[in-house]
């Protein structure tokens, strides 16, 4: 099973590769769709590639397949089925089948609104497909920075005097939208970031009943996430894991890959936050985890922990220097576990 806390890797637009001068390629016909992404490229040979495509393909083509004499009908129903298929664009080698595109290509992916990309003699399908592995690994190395980054931000926000309202700011900074906490009554306790407008809170609020547990029903089960789009919205509830009916909604204009990752260490810290004021001892002792986690001093801690007396017990390889608190922080929030452990003592 992949690491959740990884983010997939990110499609690249199609431009960007139309922008690599190294390959040459060239826009014939089509339209000119800069939101257009490639998720990966395939080559094919086949009359009819429809069972070969999994959606989101740059398909490359020398046109070996095309018989003597194909006509308008043969490229229409060739290209019909690339669409059908959920191809992003066509690639057509020129040379050593074929010396140009032929023309009836042309007018078929204009028709299907196909975007025909003309590949030189002198570039391969082979550095095509490279370039666009490359691409993706820049594209995948800039999420992953952006997720670390935003990790140590909220663990950052965690520790602050004001945690749950500073854990909402930079949240919604990092999602580019809004930021909501909700009650157990389904109330807003607190907010950040930009509003978006009375029709999207209400379907946020609306959205976040979906997923907080009932408090009087254990056996009515609820699922952990919800999400919805509204307008152009990206909607995203989170019920939150410290069973006191806390939710957390986000709205975005967008959706990347790493949110999902960020919004979700988001919602480990609000759990232990929250829980710390509203029950007892359990979460006050997960609310002190976190803050040593965060690289708070046991002396700041130890109220949460009650009149007992607790042993703080740090682990780290031998030889090697302490790993950064806010890090360490991130990663365990991410993981859904402690990266610190904290045990009674006598």
């Amino acid at each position: 099973m992949p690491d959740p806390t990884v983010p997939p890797t990110p499609p690249v637009p199609l431009d960007a590769l139309l922008a690599r001068a190294d390959l040459g390629l060239r826009r014939i016909a089509g339209p000119a769709d800069p939101a257009a992404v490639v998720h990966w490229a395939h080559t094919s040979e086949m009359a009819d590639p429809y069972p070969y495509l999994l959606g989101g393909e740059l398909l490359l083509s020398a046109g070996v397949h095309i018989p003597d004499g194909a006509g308008a009908g043969y490229f229409d129903a060739y290209v019909s089925r690339i669409v059908a298929a959920g191809g992003v664009a066509l690639g057509f080698g020129v040379a050593p089948v074929h010396d140009t595109v032929p023309g009836a290509l042309v007018e078929a992916c204009e028709m299907h609104g196909l975007p025909l990309l003309e590949v030189p003699p002198r570039t391969t399908f082979s550095a095509v497909a490279r370039a666009l592995w490359q691409l993706m690994a820049q594209a995948r190395t800039a999420e992953l920075r952006r997720v670390t980054e935003a990790q140590q931000s909220l663990a950052t926000a965690a520790a602050r005097p004001d945690p749950v309202p500073s854990v909402l700011q930079q949240l919604a900074r990092r999602l580019g939208g809004r930021a909501v906490l909700y009650g157990p009554e389904g109330t807003e306790i607190a907010g950040a970031g930009a509003d978006p407008g009375e029709g999207t809170r209400a379907a946020l609020a609306k959205l976040a009943e979906v997923v907080r547990p009932s408090t009087r029903d254990s056996s009515d089960a609820r699922p952990s996430s919800a999400s919805d789009t509204v307008g152009g919205v990206r909607l995203v509830a989170h019920a939150l894991g410290n069973g006191e009916g806390f939710v957390l909604g986000t709205a975005a204009p967008q959706r990347d890959a790493g949110d999902h990752t960020i919004a979700s260490v988001a919602a480990v810290l609000l759990s232990l936050l929250t829980g710390e004021r509203h029950s007892g001892s359990g979460a006050g002792r997960s609310s002190a985890l976190v803050r040593l986690l965060l690289g708070a001093a046991p002396a700041e801690v130890a109220p949460l922990l009650g009149g007992d007396r607790w042993r703080v017990v740090h682990g780290r390889p031998d030889g090697r220097a302490a790993p950064d608190p806010v890090a360490a922080s991130a990663l365990g929030a991410a993981l859904g576990s402690a990266l610190v452990d904290v045990t009674g003592g006598g």
